[in-house]
């Protein structure tokens, strides 16, 4: 539409899955006037991902939420398994449905620990969360769907239900191309938003000049919460991916984003580089030969996180479309009629 965020230049399909061998799959529940959520499934890659797993890391921005396997991301340095996103109280559902799928593979017939990593937003004000309508079919099911590729974004997935800023959240995606003197890595990063504040886009101010603010007139609510997944193919380890997710999380407060009280905000991050995966079955004292990058050439890494988040956020907005659930309770999508205008980067 025009809106250009940032300096960097985006990646050609401007998704997480530019960044070579992420796939990302969608389960969408939309069942009668009540059921509104769903499951995301981000891959690191299309193999075996216990068995070839990726360094990692999480960061914590606040932690009214849950994210399960988050401790031992951070303990090991790496993610053996896919990324879920859904729903609260779906949370279960997903670590059975993780569970079953890693089991489902030959070579695993033997391990005896499965570290899911499943994130959430509460959907409950559009969507029936007490029913939880999601199982580990439906879990499986996403994963399956995985795929590379263009990703459809707004109200899919596990952002079927969320609410974001006021208006309707959802999906979003961006990605950050660095120049070639800058080592030509990609940085992807895909949001599930779902949270509050005071709404900023290119440093405008639309969430004033809409009058849809946090504590405008002490009732609103600026709780909820925002999962992001940041993907790399830079060579770098779980110590630089725990720098680069918190930088990601700048990117969230440049959209007006204030992680409230109650709102679960998290970061995970890792790099695809064939070069740092981790085999299960590495013998007992075989060292590692692994070519990481230096701290000094991280900061265009952490620009490319700040940008690709802040854009994710925002065309989780611009993708989104109303949405009436629970009890009738009904969300518009963000104006995009009345919010173009505003924005001073908008091509004529």
């Amino acid at each position: 539409m025009g809106v250009t965020i940032g300096v960097l230049s985006t990646g050609t399909l401007n998704s997480i899955t530019d960044v070579q061998g992420v796939q990302v799959g969608h389960l969408t529940k939309i069942e009668g006037s009540e059921i509104r959520t769903g499951v995301t499934a981000i891959l690191p890659h299309e193999n075996n991902i216990f068995q070839q797993k990726v360094p990692a890391a999480i960061y914590v921005g606040n932690g009214f939420g849950k994210l399960v396997g988050s401790t031992q991301v951070n303990e090991l340095g790496n993610l053996e398994s896919p990324i879920i996103l859904t729903n609260t109280l779906s949370v279960a559902q997903g670590i059975e449905g993780v569970i079953n799928y890693t089991l489902g593979f030959q070579e695993n017939r033997d391990i005896l620990s499965v570290n899911a990593v499943v994130g959430e937003t509460n959907d409950g004000y559009l969507n029936d969360i007490q029913g939880r309508h999601v199982n580990a079919s439906d879990v499986q099911q996403a994963i399956q769907n995985a795929a590379p590729g263009p990703l459809e974004e707004g109200n899919v997935g596990a952002g079927t239900g969320t609410v974001c800023f006021g208006f309707k959240g959802g999906i979003g995606t961006s990605s950050r191309k660095l120049p070639d003197e800058l080592g030509g890595f990609t940085v992807g990063v895909l949001v599930q938003s779902n949270f509050g504040g005071v709404l900023q886009i290119n440093g405008v101010k639309v969430g004033e000049a809409l009058g849809q603010y946090a504590f405008k007139g002490q009732l609103e609510s600026a709780d909820g919460s925002c999962m992001i997944v940041v993907a790399t193919d830079a060579p770098i380890d779980a110590r630089n991916l725990k720098r680069l997710a918190q930088r990601a999380f700048l990117g969230l407060g440049k959209t007006g984003g204030i992680a409230s009280n109650g709102s679960g905000d998290y970061v995970i991050a890792f790099s695809t580089h064939k070069d740092l995966r981790i085999s299960h079955r590495a013998k007992p004292l075989e060292l590692l030969d692994q070519k990481n990058l230096r701290n000094e050439d991280m900061s265009a890494l952490f620009l490319a996180a700040i940008e690709a988040t802040e854009e994710a956020i925002v065309n989780s907005l611009f993708a989104a479309t109303d949405m009436k659930g629970r009890s009738g309770h009904e969300i518009n999508a963000l104006p995009l009629e009345e919010v173009l205008p505003l924005l001073i980067h908008t091509k004529p």
